[in-house]
């Protein structure tokens, strides 16, 4: 089976009445129009106070002085020793460093 979408075929003839019928049946549906289009806003345009109260921040919040992501190499027995101890264990670490005076 291969990773790609398959291509869409289009629509028959007999396809596309029977869904323009459904459409057209459904009392919820109604089709757009131009002048629909010409005077549709923005989500965030049309209701700003719906949209600031759904806006997520992403990530955590800045930090005033924020740790820097190294690659360090460290003895398997540390690092063994270190996890033991639990969830935190790289934050012990960073505070061995600081504690060593170094």
């Amino acid at each position: 089976m291969s990773n790609f979408p398959r291509r869409i075929r289009p629509l028959s003839d007999a396809e596309d009445r029977k869904i323009r019928r459904a459409i057209e049946q459904d009392p919820d549906t109604e089709e757009i129009t131009p002048e629909m289009m010409a005077r549709a806003k923005p989500f965030a345009e049309a209701l700003p106070e719906l949209a600031e109260s759904i806006k997520r921040s992403r990530g955590r919040p800045r930090v005033q002085n924020p740790k820097q992501a190294i690659s360090l190499r460290l003895d398997p027995e540390v690092i063994e020793k270190f996890k033991a101890t639990g969830k935190g264990w790289q934050a012990r670490i960073n505070k061995a460093l600081k504690d060593a005076d170094v």
